[in-house]
């Protein structure tokens, strides 16, 4: 990718994504799409306990269709991003997690121990960008990852998909999240090919060193990703509901109820489809 062309130098995140970047970002078929599948692969990776809802954290959560997938997983999830846009339209779609406004690079706010694991999509390699004389990107980046692997539970990982400009870059971030304390390594999916190639940061916060996850695309068709809009689910476990349906909206609002949020009362017209006339 031309360096001109990378979101990272044309100005600082909280510039770049403004109100009409942001609008356009959330409306983007084509970005909504591949935003779900990497969400999806993030999560698979993050190797969390099967049928138990877990509380996740989404670095760069931007207008949350990252945590909109978390949500249908049944995860509970806080959304940090430095974008104030971004995090408008994430609360005009009415998403479920928490969304906290910051920036990834003064460091975590969170109590130790606070998650079961942790995603991002297409936000790390911001850090390694000095927007601000104060910036200094090796700083930056070890106090993010020092102050991430705090909040974490131990065992717990952090699935960071990014999209490096260079080796160096890549280097520079894997060294800091090495001297943070963490273990883990880079997942390359699909390395041989040039648009379907994707990095993903694995990192374990303490407990037993396991493997990393293996690459898809590495051997045959069988390893290849096959994303579809429904997700396959093991026998005996519950199908979801289908979207927008009454029974989603009502599973929706009895979520938004256990978490002490204010829902409308359920009526014989809620999930009703309106009429077009007036």
């Amino acid at each position: 990718m031309a360096s001109g062309r990378r979101p990272e130098h044309q100005a600082p995140p909280e510039v770049f994504y403004n109100e009409e970047e942001a609008r356009k970002y959330t409306s983007n078929s084509r970005m909504i799409q591949i935003q779900q599948e990497l969400t999806e692969r993030a999560v698979e990776m993050l190797n969390l306990p099967e049928d138990t809802p877990c509380y996740l954290l989404d670095l760069g959560c931007g207008s949350g269709l990252s945590g909109e997938f978390l949500t249908d997983q049944d995860h509970m999830w806080v959304g940090m991003d430095i974008s104030a846009n971004m995090l408008d339209v994430a609360q005009e779609r009415e998403v479920e997690g928490d969304l906290l406004l910051s920036d990834m690079g003064q460091g975590m706010c969170f109590r130790p121990g606070t998650f079961d694991g942790v995603i991002s999509i297409s936000a790390i390699q911001w850090l390694c960008n000095a927007d601000k004389k104060s910036h200094n990107p090796p700083k930056r980046l070890y106090k993010f990852f020092s102050t991430l692997y705090a909040c974490m539970a131990r065992g717990a990982r952090a699935v960071l998909q990014l999209y490096p400009e260079n080796s160096d870059q890549l280097e520079l971030i894997t060294t800091q999240a090495m001297k943070a304390g963490f273990s883990g390594g880079v997942v390359i999916d699909f390395p041989n090919s040039t648009r379907a190639k994707k990095f993903f940061l694995v990192l374990f916060a303490g407990g037993t060193m396991t493997k990393l996850p293996k690459a898809l695309g590495t051997d045959d068709r069988a390893h290849q990703a096959h994303f579809t809009d429904t997700r396959e689910r093991g026998k005996g476990k519950p199908r979801k509901s289908v979207k927008k349906s009454r029974d989603w909206i009502m599973e929706k609002k009895e979520r938004r109820r256990r978490q002490g949020k204010e829902v409308r009362p359920d009526s014989r017209y809620t999930g009703r489809k309106r009429s077009n006339k007036f």
